[in-house]
């Protein structure tokens, strides 16, 4: 497609097509995403027959397509959860860390807290970045451009920081409050 009608489908449909997502998903980064992510396929496209369908369709689509993908990967997680637990029961000086200091145990479960709130993307693409992956690497495995996990791994840490402030702020308020 040339630059000139991506351009022009950008103009026309993106607004629209981000309120759309927004109300959709309920998160206003995650819809641009999507919707960077469609006008990126409307550039790889030859023709496009009916613009304002095709370019919905797609972003349908996107959502569909990591929804699945999100469910296949709760499930991993879950596994990876029961092993780690099967583990800890085989070998009890496994989780003899934080059983160390309580403000440690803390600590973690906080921690845990916070990612478990953030959303499967986002968790995901910080895991896989914790992990030494770079950013191709994390690109290929979300399936979402390389220019795109800067950003993704920018508001993923942001949210786990709000997250993780806010599970802290909570449970010391209601210290305080038993006091």
């Amino acid at each position: 497609m040339r630059v000139g009608l991506a351009e022009r489908l950008f103009n026309t449909y993106h607004a629209t097509l981000v309120r759309y997502l927004t109300r959709r998903l309920g998160d206003r980064d995650w819809a641009e995403e999507v919707a960077q992510e469609t006008f990126v396929r409307a550039l790889r496209q030859e023709t496009i027959v009916n613009e304002r369908a095709w370019v919905f369709a797609v972003a349908h689509n996107l959502v569909r397509d990591g929804a699945r993908k999100d469910a296949r990967n709760r499930r991993h997680l879950e596994l990876m959860a029961a092993e780690a637990r099967d583990a800890e029961a085989e070998d009890p000086s496994v989780s003899s860390l934080d059983e160390q200091t309580p403000d440690r145990a803390r600590e973690m479960s906080l921690a845990r807290r916070a990612l478990a709130e953030l959303t499967q993307r986002d968790r995901q693409a910080l895991l896989l970045k914790e992990e030494g992956l770079d950013y191709g690497e994390i690109a290929a495995v979300l399936e979402i451009e390389k220019n795109s996990v800067g950003t993704t791994l920018s508001r993923a840490r942001r949210r786990l920081a709000e997250s993780y402030e806010a599970f802290a702020a909570r449970e010391k308020g209601g210290k305080n409050v038993a006091s």
